[in-house]
């Protein structure tokens, strides 16, 4: 019976404050709830697919004597756990409670008495089903969640067995004694069930790395308890690391994540708080795995355009290049100086981009010769904004919309002598205004975010605050054949 005490642990899992953090997580009431409807789907779905423990014993029937009995390849049917609820409790974790629960199943039988043996199927009835459960949950040493039964009642109020096959007439008028010794047994066995049912799964998460997940192969997302949930009356708290690293790499964190706490949010089931230190470190891990940076040449510009990255076509911006390299092909290195620098305000994310950019000559040789290095910073706003998609292929539908604020450039070094910025900072302040009308328009329409289970975002709303984006929104789990666990 231990598949019974899966579902503590499924319905309370949807949870996700101050402390530092780079990610906080609140779930209400109205959350768990939705939890607990999960749940019990995804657990209808599995205990289908696997069988029950087979049963064995011996019970006396009149007529026939001492029976051995055996039941095996037992599968369930029918499970109608309706009658649940799931509620927090108070520094401790989550009340599970089923009341009135029936589960239908059934198996092959096989007896063996004085006039020899004899089996065919068996059709299994459990009603009513109590089971009262506290599932603790907590944190290890690693920041991966653990959980445990911390208190347990259990109750089976009546199993009726009827037999099929065989001389199943006859023994289905003498079923009583054997269900009185089954329900005997399992009322004993419950919680004992119950506890080493969790316990499974307890080593089972041990075993997982569930405090990780690598995005792609330049960076990984590290989220880890850095302290173990908080549950109050009607809702629960859960501190994230929240830091995004490169993998294989040594970890140095150049951030440090700011104590915030989340607001009470009466009405979603899931309040997201995502912090400045967040961003910044997913910033810091493209930076350093070099993916800021990027290389340009002629042969990357349409032949038909009027403007090409050769010495001449430069040189009417910067003089002073044609004068010393003239009629030659040109390769620009465009990158970042140093990590982008983004901060949350209440008219959304403003982004220090630093940027630079290098002029190399390509010689006749092939060789390449520096000329010159421009510093480049520009201070953007972005507004971001989520909408729900009708289908469970993407989570939801990300838009928003970038604002140039300021931009500003300065002479880095030099080989061919002193350059003079301003034209060439105008020039390339209105080549960056023009690649943002084209961004915006990509904006505009948004982009998919990437399916998690088959979950989407329901009346998603963004809320900006200083030094804090708080995502306020409902689920829904849209089924796509079997469910599949989280």
């Amino acid at each position: 019976m231990s598949w019974l005490f899966v579902l503590p642990l499924l319905a309370s899992w949807v949870q996700v404050g101050g402390v530092p953090a780079g990610l906080k997580a609140q779930v209400n009431q109205k959350g768990l709830e939705y939890g607990r409807q999960f749940g019990l789907r995804m657990v209808d779905s599995m205990l289908k697919k696997n069988a029950i423990r087979d049963i064995h014993g011996s019970y006396d029937v009149p007529l026939a004597g001492n029976v051995q009995y055996s039941v095996t390849a037992i599968q369930i049917n029918q499970l109608q756990l309706d009658d649940s609820t799931l509620s927090f409790s108070k520094g401790l974790g989550v009340n599970f409670t089923i009341q009135n629960g029936q589960v239908l199943l059934n198996g092959n039988w096989k007896l063996r008495t004085m006039f020899g043996p004899d089996g065919g199927t068996v059709d299994i009835k459990v009603h009513p089903l109590f089971l009262s459960t506290l599932l603790g949950v907590g944190k290890d040493i690693r920041g991966q969640p653990k959980v445990w039964a911390a208190r347990c009642r259990a109750t089976i109020g009546n199993i009726s067995l009827k037999f099929h096959g065989g001389n199943s007439w006859f023994y289905n008028r003498f079923t009583s004694g054997l269900e009185i010794l089954l329900q005997s047994k399992l009322n004993k066995q419950l919680c004992f069930e119950l506890k080493k049912g969790i316990d499974d799964i307890a080593q089972a998460l041990h075993a997982m790395n569930v405090s990780s997940v690598q995005i792609n192969s330049f960076a990984t997302l590290d989220y880890s308890l850095v302290n173990r949930p908080v549950f109050g009356v009607d809702r629960c708290h859960v501190d994230l690391k929240g830091e995004f690293f490169m993998p294989g790499q040594p970890r140095v964190s150049f951030f440090t994540p700011s104590p915030f706490i989340l607001p009470r949010q009466p009405d979603s089931m899931v309040l997201l708080g995502i912090s400045e230190f967040f961003a910044n470190s997913a910033a810091s891990a493209y930076f350093t795995a070099g993916l800021l940076q990027r290389n340009y040449t002629d042969e990357m510009i349409p032949k038909g355009s009027p403007f090409h990255l050769n010495t001449e076509s430069v040189g009417m911006l910067i003089p002073e290049l044609d004068r010393e390299f003239p009629d030659m092909p040109l390769m620009v290195l465009v990158g970042a100086r140093k990590p982008p620098a983004l901060s949350f305000y209440p008219d959304g994310v403003h982004m220090m981009v630093f940027g630079s950019m290098e002029v190399c000559v390509i010689l006749p040789n092939g060789s390449r010769a520096s000329a010159f290095q421009l510093n480049i910073d520009g201070n953007f706003t972005v507004q971001l904004f989520l909408q729900p998609v009708s289908s469970g292929n993407s989570i939801g539908r990300l838009f928003g919309l970038v604002d140039l604020k300021q931009f500003q450039v300065h002479q880095g070094w030099s080989n061919i002598g002193d350059i003079k910025v301003e034209f060439l900072e105008n020039a390339l302040k209105v080549g960056v205004q023009l690649g943002l009308l084209a961004v915006n328009r990509h904006l505009k329409k948004g982009f998919l975010l990437p399916n998690i289970h088959n979950i989407t975002l329901v009346n998603p709303q963004i809320t900006m605050y200083q030094g804090l984006m708080l995502v306020a929104t409902d689920l829904h789990h849209e089924r796509a054949g079997d469910v599949q666990l989280l």
